[in-house]
């Protein structure tokens, strides 16, 4: 098993059985990701399709929890430019990847932790798994493409419940709405999902290739301009009165109040 420097700690990344294997690896903060974690996704996903002997990517968290989302403080601390930061940087390379991309989600999904699933092209879930797009709680709104993906996936009403409400959905519910492709037992997941994986990476590649590029040539046509306009809303909510009420109740472990706002 060969390992790959992508110049974060927080971020491991091996290759083995022509599979580049990410791992997120931050369990003291839940896997929350930062904008250096960000950016070593990338790497590795750019590196995904520059290796010729690369079949697939596999994603995953350590312990129970594949990734709480974006680390709060990081992002209250130097809100990102969404279109020239990291995080602008992951949203428009995921769309491009060439290869297939597979996710083993096994525990907490937290914002980015499940539109990034919307990308994968293969997603499995742990039945302990729990999924949640809390942007509109946060005073935000959707981002990586859920505003035009989620609707299209699963329907204008189950996406309301998704991106309006924001609750915490169990992994029954994401392979429902066609978030995740199978739910296995908890201690089953990285087992099963790294044997679809090997049968993936045993697939004759340039059919691989052409198959996911033909069956999402027509969102690639919308996406980029979906993306942009999310991504200048977000940033504009990043610095209004409601996010700042919602990351203000979030750090002091209080309910936020949205009385005051029309």
């Amino acid at each position: 098993m060969a390992t790959l420097d992508v110049q974060c700690e927080q971020v491991v990344a091996s290759i083995e059985d022509r599979i580049l294997k990410v791992v997120l690896n931050r369990p003291e903060k839940k896997n929350a990701l930062t904008q250096q974690m960000y950016l070593a996704i990338v790497a590795a996903l750019e590196e995904l399709d520059r290796n010729a002997e690369l079949r697939c990517l596999y994603i995953t968290g350590v312990d129970n929890i594949f990734t709480s989302g974006n680390d709060v403080i990081d992002f209250m601390t130097a809100p990102p430019d969404l279109e020239t930061s990291a995080v602008a940087k992951l949203l428009t390379t995921l769309p491009q990847t060439q290869k297939p991309l597979i996710a083993a989600v096994n525990g907490l999904a937290i914002g980015i932790g499940t539109t990034l699933l919307l990308h994968c092209d293969l997603a499995y879930a742990a039945e302990g798994a729990i999924f949640q797009t809390p942007f509109a709680n946060l005073g935000l709104c959707p981002e990586a493409g859920s505003s035009y993906l989620m609707p299209a996936l699963m329907g204008h009403a189950r996406a309301s419940e998704w991106l309006l409400l924001g609750e915490k959905l169990p992994a029954s519910k994401a392979k429902e709405h066609g978030i995740v492709n199978d739910v296995f037992a908890d201690a089953e997941l990285q087992e099963k999902a790294w044997a679809k994986a090997l049968q993936l990476a045993a697939q004759p590649p340039g059919a691989v290739r052409l198959s996911k590029a033909l069956m999402k040539q027509h969102r690639l046509q919308v996406l980029p301009d979906v993306m942009r306009t999310e991504g200048r809303e977000f940033g504009a909510r990043l610095t209004s009165e409601e996010a700042a009420e919602a990351f203000g109740a979030f750090v002091e472990r209080r309910k936020p109040d949205f009385s005051r706002f029309s």
